[in-house]
């Protein structure tokens, strides 16, 4: 097969989901596969070492747009020869008038069920360019089985057509020397006691404001030694997430460490007394394998995705329940023993995904929508 695939997202976008699988879905291709010749749209200095099967066509940012503004501009295909082309950033930016099989991967419909949890920019996006860009594609790849019956059902898309590929944790992302790692963070970000976790973007949908009343009904005892760190960088939403904080007068307990570079993240999870991901809506949600995979506890949510990708290997909540976050928080930090389990099972769950299976999903699914 002649494959195409934008890849402007592993560059663009790195630090995001739609980023890490762009990364890691070319890096990966680029490990099993010598047989398949690839046509690959980078912009420079990506970072990836690849085979002499695959043929880099450079692309440059065009303006200061935002990444979904950047992306809809379509790559150049002159005098080219593919047999599929494939757009992992949720199918924006796909050429209308290519003549080959096209596929995209969309991770979530997340504008479509809750739209107010997303920017007016990508919202207008998926809006206006979702059933376009559904219409001119001949299969879908997706991260979870959740979000294939999402798909199908939120655009009446043929569920043969739809092919689910997992995603998996970067191989930064493994146990550490737990007792090191406290001391990177006391001195390289002044955290000096033990601390709950959170990983992730800034949106509504993840429940931070849930998580933040959550930690406020644990008894003073034991807050007293016991920070909550909510790492990414502040969006909008972060002045509504630190009043709240306020109101509830744990602002000096709550840390908002803004970005945190992803060499760094290893070293969070590691440190980290446990993960809380208490988010309303996931197409997959990395955070909670990556926490497993460095050895971490992990408290999730019992919606959407994270059932399917968690298994036991996490402890499921209601994330509208804030009583039970925050019992489930106690019961996770006092209990020891369930604290071993889940911390063995999370790291058995975390080692049964990979990016290579990721990849290897991806090369039938590719067959499969030639074959249509």
């Amino acid at each position: 097969m002649k494959i195409g695939i934008d890849g402007r997202a592993a560059k663009w976008y790195r630090g995001t989901g739609i980023g890490t699988y762009t990364y890691q879905l070319i890096n990966s291709l680029n490990k099993i596969d010598r047989i398949n010749d690839y046509l690959v749209f980078l912009p420079e200095n990506t970072a990836l070492d690849l085979g002499d099967n695959f043929h880099i066509q450079s692309v440059k940012a065009n303006s200061d747009s935002n990444f979904w503004d950047e992306v809809k501009v379509e790559n150049s295909f002159y005098n080219k020869n593919l047999d599929i082309y494939h757009v992992p950033q949720n199918g924006v930016g796909l050429s209308k008038n290519l003549d080959c099989y096209k596929t995209i991967t969309l991770h979530d419909i997340i504008p479509l069920r809750m739209p107010e949890t997303v920017s007016n920019s990508y919202l207008n996006i998926f809006n206006n360019e979702i059933p376009k860009i559904l219409d001119n594609c001949d299969g879908i790849i997706t991260v979870s089985e959740f979000s294939k019956q999402d798909i199908a059902k939120g655009f009446n898309f043929p569920l043969n057509k739809i092919f689910v590929t997992h995603l998996a944790a970067e191989d930064i992302y493994r146990p550490l020397n737990k007792k090191k790692c406290k001391e990177i963070i006391k001195k390289e970000y002044g955290i000096k006691e033990e601390f709950i976790l959170y990983v992730g973007g800034f949106s509504p949908r993840k429940n931070i404001t849930g998580l933040i009343e959550a930690y406020s009904l644990l008894s003073k005892n034991r807050r007293k030694n016991l920070k909550l760190i909510i790492t990414g960088r502040k969006g909008i939403s972060y002045e509504i997430y630190k009043n709240r904080a306020i109101r509830l007068n744990v602002e000096n307990d709550v840390i908002f460490t803004d970005f945190i570079p992803l060499e760094k993240l290893p070293i969070f999870y590691n440190a980290s007394s446990l993960l809380a991901y208490p988010s309303f809506y996931e197409g997959f949600g990395l955070p909670p394998l990556e926490a497993m995979a460095c050895g971490t506890p992990v408290i999730a949510s019992n919606v959407t995705s994270l059932p399917e990708i968690c298994g036991d290997s996490a402890l499921l909540i209601d994330p509208h329940n804030i009583n039970e976050l925050s019992n489930s928080i106690e019961k996770v930090l006092v209990d020891q023993n369930l604290r071993d389990k889940l911390i063995l099972k999370g790291l058995e769950k975390s080692s049964s995904y990979s990016w290579n299976i990721t990849a290897k999903g991806t090369l039938e699914a590719y067959k499969n929508i030639i074959k249509y």
